[in-house]
């Protein structure tokens, strides 16, 4: 866990509108391109709701906006109530949601926390990857509008569920590989079962 390593996973705050392009936000980067970014991980947004969780758990310790490595800290969305599929409106960009988070080492490593993998697939607070379908501009504070909702029954607490016991309920896991707003890797994954 201490030896040096290269990320783009520590992300801070910042003021005024940012540019959200069809590979992700201006100034973000993506370190490892073999398993992150591309137009169906464009953009990671995570519930803020879930820090104040976290700094009771970590025992005082309290995560901010980005520390899970997102570009967008929300309120008042979670695991639990957004859709794959679902078209989210911030400023004049257009969000669509394409799969949950799977949390890596290198959040792990970032955070120090050995079984940290582990414990985020046990509470799924993983937070979502977006591809963007209209560009723009967004600002923190802007307020996020659903446009559209094509798959009601994806939360993205059951998808990753159905992702990560495949191999227990593969009907499950081949229901949500033939949902067309699904990104592509996870698609390919589910439909080789």
């Amino acid at each position: 866990m201490d030896r040096p390593f290269t990320s783009a996973i520590w992300k801070e705050p910042v003021a005024g509108p940012v540019r959200a392009g069809a590979l992700g936000l201006a100034g973000d980067a993506v370190a490892n391109r073999r398993v992150h970014g591309g137009p169906d991980q464009a953009v990671l947004m995570y519930d803020g709701g879930h820090y104040p969780l976290w700094a009771r758990e970590w025992g005082g310790i309290s995560p901010g906006p980005g520390a899970f490595g997102e570009n967008l800290t929300v309120t008042g969305l979670s695991e639990a109530d957004v859709c794959i599929g679902d078209l989210l409106e911030i400023g004049d960009a257009t969000f669509q949601v394409t799969q949950p988070r799977q949390p890596c080492a290198t959040l792990a490593r970032r955070h120090r926390i050995p079984d940290l993998i582990a414990v985020v697939q046990r509470n799924g607070r993983s937070g979502w990857y977006l591809r963007v379908t209209r560009q723009g501009e967004v600002e923190a504070g802007q307020p996020i509008r659903l446009v559209e909702r094509p798959h009601a029954e994806w939360t993205v607490q059951r998808a990753a569920q159905a992702m990560l016991r495949r191999k227990e309920e593969p009907d499950e896991a081949r229901a949500l590989g033939r949902c067309p707003a699904l990104s592509r890797g996870w698609r390919d994954r589910l439909g080789k079962l």
